[in-house]
């Protein structure tokens, strides 16, 4: 599920629960600048979106176009989908058949580092042959030590999946490697 703040959750759940998932009125400790900054970057993360208001149906508006016209604000569907709300007309069947194996299905996406960074710069040196200690690390990054422990444990365990191997070689001290790709 998409991160969002507690005002941002806030503001799509009460959208949620009405008919038309009008926006306004906003939680009443949001005035001023700090609506139309929170107003701007839900627009601009797609979660809501300004439409034209139908004054005659007293809906509620944000503002006025200067033409004579006026808008409101409504949660899309990715706003919905943010607070995990499926849109209407959308199924949570699986997009293959039940008796699909489980191969065939799409496997989830991982992630993958750019290259020429520090942190490319890491994986290749633990993919190496004979790994890297820490200190040849912190003479190849610039970075500190706890840093690169850090990188390890985050950036390569966590995040991209890898499991990074550690010995104790006599002369060398703790070496560390990944498996070759």
């Amino acid at each position: 599920m998409t991160k969002l703040t507690d005002t941002q959750a806030v503001i799509l759940s009460a959208a949620a629960q009405r008919d038309s998932h009008n926006v306004l009125p906003l939680p009443g400790s949001l005035r001023g600048g700090a609506a139309t900054k929170v107003v701007e970057t839900m627009i601009a993360k797609g979660f809501i979106e300004e439409v034209d208001a139908d004054v005659r149906k007293g809906e509620l508006i944000w503002r006025e176009t200067g033409d004579g016209h006026a808008t409101t604000l409504v949660a899309t569907d990715a706003g919905l989908a943010a607070i995990g709300i499926e849109p209407e007309g959308t199924s949570t069947a699986p997009a293959s058949a039940p008796d699909t194996p489980a191969e065939q299905q799409a496997a989830p996406t991982t992630r993958t580092p750019r290259e020429g960074t520090k942190q490319a710069a890491l994986i290749a040196m633990l993919r190496a042959p004979g790994g890297a200690t820490i200190a040849e690390i912190v003479a190849a990054t610039g970075w500190q030590p706890h840093t690169v422990r850090g990188a390890m444990a985050g950036a390569l365990k966590k995040k991209l999946g890898l499991e990074v191997a550690s010995e104790k070689i006599d002369g060398r001290g703790r070496v560390y490697s990944l498996p070759p790709a």
